[in-house]
């Protein structure tokens, strides 16, 4: 292996600085081939060592004709017997070679005269692919294949060849050479002599060293399973992935205490205020409430940046707490800005502000996209004067031309669908002169355990896990498509005793313009087949005022039913409305299903969601919905999201700058986040020196955004 990584032909470089070369100083790495590797997140040297394959070939033995079996990849020697053209159908070179155990049958579509010249009958070749049944029995389709001179010394591979993730435009063969020049490279730094991780944690963990977990992942010997290589299993994989979370962990561990080197306006509470709000609330808060509530003023009374995630069920009561910060601020002269993922809910959280602070003199505007000409340039002028306290919006308040006088705390609905950039953009918007304003995010997306251990650990985080009382729990059935028209004969009855229901059209082929055109239909449908009901719709294409309509008729009951997309997912509060019926439900993730049955169940009746799904359904699907027939637990519900769809799909993390991982796996390597803060603990005590070599080598320029 280290022959062949040091060989000649590969002209490693020296310098002590050449891991953090671009790839294009490798030879054979054009600044095409850079450019295209870009998009496999591989800009440095560096960057290839951490490429890991995601399957291996044994070319280590040569298999017997005779022994193949179809669905095995295999190495086989052999003399050509036969070779054809087949003009018939798409076309193809044949040739038949046999090593005096069996026949098999090598076959290329879209052959060139090069290879019909050098496969001639009675040359010998060793082919490699996978083993399948064709017409003529069994055969390869295009394999790999070389001239060679001899039967009995079939050239083999001493270790099993790494297949990497490639892109459109990148052969295997090239990034294999780069990947060894990479690897050359790294034996000859110092890199390679030191290992971040103290000798405490490699023995509880039983883990090889660094290097011989990248000498066993990029060139495996033959005696190592395949199976354990695929599978994650192999402890110098969980080596890596457990490097690569305790790199993530320590950045954020850092950006915390980065944090708290800022300074934050402090807040005094008014009590006087205080009282009056609460009594002013058409309801009593949970002791859940209070609870966060008291985190919260403690957090806002230090002059340290408050960064605190709320986290709570569908109809916790978050909002509100979210309120009885804004007041703290307001009482100490300091603006508040609150956003908002869709102007939907940034609509619904000033509607219900409105009614919060009414009784105060506190001056309320909403700033979203819609708002133009005159009445925005009022808006803007307000907040840069101050005039305004509560500015409540969507991705418009960090636009360049808003600007705010003297903002002191931000608070972010659904944190995780803003891009990154946008949150650290607002959160500059009131960054000055070494003061910082508190930070406060909530979700209604119950984030497992396991995931916050790792991609909020420089969030504190309060959990609202208490329902208010007289909720009850929503009866969730799953019925075939096939019973639509059962479905909607059966609305009549529901109208009838004085109910409204939602009937939900969800996400087409990611389209938001078939989603809508979906709707419409959809409503159209249901106008004709129910014509004693009042129904309304509503989706992300219509104008604001057109949706605060519809949506204001529906809370007044001048509409029983509401077709929607799943706009309506966060923040609509209708208790008359005790039905939801979601079309296609197969087509979202649990947490999606469950927040839009969130909607449901707000009244003191019973209330029913019926998951309208097309048949036949996937064994995934029927999981999922089984699932969500049988729990209303939101965090249950979140675990068995994360493991069935993954992190990046269930909490919408694939935007630019949030946590990606190259190696580790949040569902695979679940076991090994407990033994993450353990490491992370020695190393802040023993060896504080290898933090930002370890958070460099695996996250390099993207800890900037940390910060928010």
């Amino acid at each position: 292996m280290l022959d062949r990584l040091f060989s000649s032909n590969l002209s490693p470089m020296t310098q002590p600085d050449s891991l953090e070369q671009p790839i294009s100083t490798l030879k054979g790495i054009g600044s095409q081939t850079a450019k295209r590797l870009e998009k496999l997140g591989v800009f440095l040297v560096r960057d290839l060592i951490f490429h890991l394959p995601y399957r291996y070939e044994d070319r280590t033995r040569v298999y017997p004709i005779g022994s193949l079996r179809a669905g095995q990849t295999v190495l086989i020697c052999g003399k050509i017997e036969i070779v054809d053209i087949v003009t018939s159908g798409r076309g193809s070179l044949v040739c038949k070679i046999s090593d005096g155990t069996g026949l098999l049958t090598m076959r290329f579509f879209n052959f060139t005269a090069r290879q019909h010249k050098s496969l001639k009958t009675g040359t010998l070749v060793s082919c490699f692919g996978e083993i399948r049944y064709g017409y003529a029995g069994q055969e390869i389709i295009h394999p790999e294949y070389k001239v060679i001179t001899s039967l009995d010394n079939c050239p083999t591979e001493s270790n099993l060849t790494p297949v990497y993730p490639l892109t459109e435009g990148v052969r295997q063969a090239t990034l294999r050479k780069a990947v060894q020049q990479a690897l050359a490279i790294y034996y000859q730094s110092g890199d390679s002599t030191v290992d971040e991780l103290p000798e405490s944690v490699l023995q509880k963990m039983a883990y090889p060293s660094l290097t011989e977990a990248l000498q066993t992942l990029h060139s495996p010997s033959s005696s190592i399973s395949l199976q354990a290589l695929e599978n994650g299993s192999l402890p110098a994989r969980k080596r890596l992935a457990f490097e690569e979370f305790l790199s993530h962990h320590l950045s954020l561990l850092k950006a915390k205490k980065a944090n708290s080197q800022w300074h934050a306006p402090q807040f005094n509470a008014n009590q006087k205020q205080i009282e009056q709000f609460l009594k002013s609330l058409p309801f009593t808060l949970t002791e859940a409430q209070q609870r966060v509530i008291k985190e919260v003023e403690q957090d806002c009374q230090s002059n340290t940046p408050m960064m605190r995630l709320i986290q709570g069920d569908v109809g916790s009561g978050k909002t509100v707490v979210c309120a009885y910060a804004a007041l703290l601020a307001l009482d100490s002269d300091y603006q508040v800005a609150i956003m908002a993922p869709t102007e939907l809910l940034a609509e619904q959280h000033y509607r219900n502000f409105q009614t919060w602070f009414q009784s105060t003199e506190v001056e309320l505007v909403l700033l979203t996209g819609q708002v133009k000409g005159k009445q925005r340039e009022q808006i803007l002028q307000s907040i840069a004067e101050g005039s305004s306290g509560i500015i409540i919006g969507t991705h418009a308040l960090f636009q360049d031309a808003v600007n705010f006088s003297r903002l002191g705390l931000i608070i972010i609905d659904e944190q995780h669908r803003f891009g990154v950039n946008q949150r650290l953009a607002l959160q500059k918007k009131g960054t000055q002169s070494g003061t910082k304003p508190h930070q406060l995010v909530m979700t209604a997306t119950p984030i497992p355990r396991t995931l916050a251990m790792l991609s909020y650990s420089d969030l504190d985080i309060s959990i609202i896990d208490r329902l208010p009382p007289g909720r009850k729990p929503v009866t969730t059935r799953a019925i075939s498509a096939e019973r639509r028209d059962e479905i909607i004969a059966r609305i009549d009855n529901w109208n009838e005793q004085g109910y409204q229901s939602y009937w939900v059209c969800t996400l087409i082929e990611e389209s938001e313009i078939l989603q809508c055109e979906a709707a419409e239909a959809t409503a159209i449908k249901l106008i004709q087949a129910l014509p004693k009901i009042r129904i309304g719709l509503v989706h992300g294409r219509m104008k604001a005022t057109e949706k605060e309509q519809v949506m204001s008729d529906f809370k007044k009951h001048k509409i029983d039913m509401l077709v929607a997309t799943t706009v309506i997912e966060v923040g609509v509060d209708v208790p008359n409305a005790g039905l939801m019926i979601i079309e296609n439900p197969e087509r979202l993730g649990l947490s999606q299903l469950h927040q839009l049955r969130g909607r449901v169940g707000r009244g003191e009746n019973d209330s029913y969601c019926l998951l309208v799904y097309q048949p036949p359904l996937s064994e995934t699907a029927r999981q999922r919905l089984s699932i969500l027939r049988e729990t209303t637990n939101g965090f249950v519900i979140a675990d068995k999201d994360l493991e069935l769809r993954g992190p990046g799909e269930m909490l919408g993390t694939r935007q630019t700058g949030q946590m990606q991982f190259k190696i580790a796996d949040l569902v695979k390597d679940t076991e090994l986040l407990e033994q993450v803060q353990f490491a992370a603990k020695i190393i802040e005590q023993e060896t504080p020196e290898v933090i930002q070599p370890l958070i460099h080598r695996w996250l390099g320029k993207t800890t900037q955004y940390a910060e928010v």
